[in-house]
């Protein structure tokens, strides 16, 4: 079985005579902590009513304390919980970061393929159905793992990812955060008839209309709002990547913040990030377009720091999605504020730039032996001082930085909100992408108003937002676009 709460504390007590009192109250000798349970998927029963006749099954690392946040992963059609725990990725980081995951799992019975209903009402808003199982897991987790409730994420492929879509539309309350694969917007559909026309096309409304979607799905709640990550396949023939830019749409427009890219970098495996900042300058949606995937989840295995999953039936292998969608949600090294030990530095700001460096400086902090510094959620320095200086990095590029401070053993405290810096580099090789107007702005190249379609910097008007008019974008500098039709000289292409 699943360590519960108790085992956790358990572990993190030492006092001889708490453990006689503990013991004493459930009727029981307790002469020491019970050893920590092998790691695995475990399913769990009675978590609830579960009105939505789903199953449970979880993962947690061995020896996690409680108070570790909470991932839910659901998978996509045909797909079983165990198919996503194998495959996706999530087990290396719940080891590496600490966290609980669970795999909710549907069935044949409640639907032939085995899908998750985000396109049943009476199974997809706030209350009902497989969306209050979910819920109802959630709770479960909270009580008897300790999970923290501040800090519960919810992901999902197709089917799972529409489902996803809907649970952070009817719970903003339950999650931080969700990440959407291969999915659909919320409540794109509300009946079975009308799934298969959202898959090749969701409707064409305005980011208002589909804001509304989300804001009337629980009415009277203003925010917080869940953090979205969107992944999409340009090759996508399943779920088209339509939906991905729907989905911009809807987070974008829930959050207040418009369509216009904060910033935009190239990843491994063909993909495009697009990142829209809120006002306080953190990413609150980050759109990831892979070029030439198809319908899936992408992966990338191997046992790099940024690696992970395995190929298999929709686990597409081009980069590990799991890896970015964690360090989005800050499940890389916890909440800022979250945790125990050292609390985040204070004043983190970029002091200055070149085409192949960033400087940073922060408050010290009390207590502090050394600080670490993280690019992008990956550890690239260790200073004793409260200032640093990245070096190795390209011209024109945007990189997000946090800080946490660390104690005389190494032990990393809280995280500091990301500040971003751009490094200069007027002289960095332009790019060159010839595309339709629809691929353009899925790629986050250009955005969309009023029908018509406008490069991302330049704002150049590039005509309908369609599949049938095809231009050539420059980009120089990075995240700005000029139409260059006529001719187009680059470095890459």
């Amino acid at each position: 079985m699943r360590p519960p709460i108790l085992r956790r504390l358990f572990r993190r007590v030492a006092s001889t005579a708490v453990l006689g009192l503990l013991a004493a109250t459930l009727g029981t000798a307790v002469t020491a902590p019970p050893a920590a349970a092998a790691a695995g998927l475990t399913q769990v029963t009675g978590f609830g009513t579960n009105p939505g006749n789903l199953q449970m099954f979880s993962y947690t690392p061995d020896n996690l304390a409680a108070g570790a946040p909470l991932v839910v992963a659901l998978h996509g059609c045909t797909q079983t919980a165990n198919a996503y725990y194998t495959n996706s990725g999530w087990p290396k980081f719940a080891d590496a970061w600490g966290f609980d995951v669970v795999f909710p799992q549907t069935t044949s019975a409640n639907n032939a393929l085995s899908c998750f209903g985000w396109f049943d009402q009476a199974e997809s808003t706030r209350g009902r159905g497989e969306a209050a199982s979910i819920v109802q897991m959630v709770e479960y987790a909270k009580q008897t793992y300790g999970s923290d409730g501040r800090r519960v994420y919810v992901t999902g492929l197709s089917a799972g990812g529409g489902m996803t879509a809907d649970l952070l539309a009817a719970y903003p309350d339950v999650f931080a955060g969700g990440s959407v694969a291969s999915g659909l917007p919320a409540q794109c559909a509300t009946s079975q008839a009308a799934a298969s026309g959202c898959q090749t096309g969701p409707q064409k409304l305005t980011p208002a209309q589909w804001g509304d979607k989300v804001r009337n799905s629980y009415p009277g709640h203003t925010g917080p709002w869940p953090r979205v990550a969107i992944w999409q396949g340009t090759s996508d023939y399943t779920v088209y990547p339509a939906n991905a830019t729907a989905l911009r749409d809807q987070w974008t427009d829930v959050w207040g913040i418009g369509q216009t890219p904060s910033s935009t970098r190239s990843l491994p495996g063909n993909t495009t990030q697009t990142t829209y900042d809120d006002a306080s300058g953190q990413p609150a949606v980050e759109m990831f377009s892979v070029s030439g995937m198809g319908h899936g989840l992408p992966v990338g295995p191997g046992s790099g720091a940024d690696q992970c999953g395995s190929t298999a039936a929709y686990f597409l292998n081009t980069l590990c999605s799991t890896y970015y969608t964690g360090v989005f949600w800050g499940l890389d090294k916890g909440a800022p504020g979250g945790g125990d030990g050292l609390p985040a530095p204070a004043g983190l700001k970029v002091t200055g730039v070149t085409d192949s460096t960033a400087s940073l400086s922060w408050n010290a902090v009390a207590g502090a032996a050394s600080y670490k510094v993280f690019r992008d959620g990956t550890a690239v320095g260790s200073p004793a001082s409260a200032s640093f200086t990245d070096t190795g990095l390209s011209a024109g590029v945007s990189y997000r930085y946090t800080v946490a401070a660390a104690d005389s053993s190494g032990t990393a405290g809280a995280v500091t909100s990301a500040v971003t810096a751009t490094t200069s580099g007027g002289s960095a090789p332009a790019r060159c992408f010839t595309a339709t107007n629809y691929a353009h702005v899925t790629a986050g190249r250009a955005y969309t108003s009023g029908g018509y379609v406008y490069a991302n910097g330049s704002a150049q008007n590039m005509g309908l937002y369609n599949v049938f008019v095809t231009h050539t974008l420059r980009e120089s500098p990075a995240g700005h676009f000029v139409i260059a039709d006529s001719g187009c000289q680059a470095g890459s292409s």
